[in-house]
């Protein structure tokens, strides 16, 4: 039995993935994996689901950090927090003076300036054509999305256990043997087993931390779901970029309401959408926003990568990858393809998702049936 296969017997909860594979699942609780890349591959852990590490051309299947028992499981709704407004008072407006009337002039031109200037972290202070748009939080809960005002804290501690991890790897010892460390590309082996849910999560969570940026850039441009999960709808994307369309890569960032969280839409539908991913101007864009800010995370949610050929073209411009299984579905034999096309220098994590076996009270994923 492989080392995938051994791992995949853990996250499906049952001794042998080749005997009655129709089987229910053992009873045991569910771990939630990813990258770290410092304890040896074929070390198994006796008692916990799948863990990760800097893994061969086979896939890495043990974590230097231990196994986490987080589980992954959909958010309570409670009450939506309350949006930030804002109002400035004009000047009184009786003034008599000459000086007083400029005062009063100038006080109004800077109201005015405030008001259509768009929020924006310090990150891209200098990105005078980046866009901005506000995210309704009561949405965003109701959809089952963590964010600084949450209040399901189960689902937070979860992706909060997973992002540390992920951090550790992008500024830890072990970024130093990476490339673009802080690039990391979430995938699943086929559409629908939760690549999108966990890659917003896992931004949401990120941009917590007090000392780091996010930036998610939707790049499953054949069919985009980021902007529709946070209930936006831009513009322009990334493709508008890849294509020539857009000159500044400025103008496909948005700033959003959520402090430390910008987010790169897919863009317009493109004849060549998915031979944009595999272009040399992907290639320049993903150095750039691995190298232009050092404190700045980026996570691409990326198409399946069975059936898209640029996925793994992708997956070779990043220096993490976590790929999301959905329990009692995905294929053991659908991992160990996927798995086998990435490169053998990237750091590769699994995550269990849908889990039913632990926290069923909490289990709700259904709104990752197309739609």
């Amino acid at each position: 039995m492989s080392t995938i296969e051994k791992a995949m017997a853990q996250l499906q909860g049952k001794q042998d993935p080749e005997k009655d594979k129709s089987s229910s699942p053992e009873e045991s609780q569910n771990t939630t994996s990813v990258p770290d890349g410092e304890e040896n591959l074929n070390q198994e852990n006796a008692s916990e689901s799948v863990a990760q590490a800097k893994t061969s051309t086979g896939g890495a299947t043990e974590s230097p950090h231990g196994t986490s028992e987080d589980v992954i499981t959909a958010p309570t709704r409670p009450a939506p927090s309350d949006s930030d407004t804002t109002a400035a008072s004009a000047p009184a407006a009786k003034e008599t003076s000459n000086k007083q009337t400029s005062e009063q002039h100038q006080s109004n031109s800077a109201i005015e300036e405030r008001a259509q200037s768009a929020p924006s972290d310090t990150a891209d202070d200098n990105n005078s054509g980046s866009q901005y748009v506000e995210i309704d939080l009561h949405y965003l809960e109701s959809r089952g999305y963590v964010h600084k005002q949450s209040s399901n804290k189960v689902i937070k501690e979860q992706f909060r256990a997973i992002k540390r991890k992920l951090l550790n790897n992008a500024f830890g010892a072990l970024s130093k043997t990476l490339h673009h460390p802080n690039l990391i590309i979430v995938s699943s082996c086929n559409p629908h087993e939760g690549k999108t849910f966990s890659s917003i999560n896992l931004a949401l969570n990120m941009a917590l931390e007090q000392d780091k940026t996010v930036l998610l850039v939707d790049s499953d441009v054949v069919r985009p779901s980021v902007a529709r999960e946070l209930g936006v709808k831009p513009e322009v994307g990334l493709t508008d970029y890849l294509s020539g369309k857009i000159k500044d890569v400025s103008e496909i960032i948005f700033s959003t309401n959520i402090d430390n969280f910008k987010f790169i839409p897919a863009g317009k539908p493109h004849d060549l959408s998915t031979e944009l991913l595999a272009s040399e101007k992907m290639n320049r864009l993903t150095n750039e926003l691995a190298t232009r800010y050092s404190d700045r995370v980026v996570i691409f949610d990326a198409p399946p990568l069975l059936g898209v050929n640029e996925t793994h073209v992708m997956a070779n411009l990043v220096g993490q990858a976590v790929v999301v299984v959905e329990e009692e579905k995905t294929k053991l034999a659908d991992v160990e393809k996927a798995v086998s096309q990435l490169d053998e220098n990237l750091a590769i994590g699994f995550l269990l998702n849908k889990s039913k076996r632990a926290w069923q009270d909490y289990y709700g994923y259904n709104y990752y049936a197309e739609s």
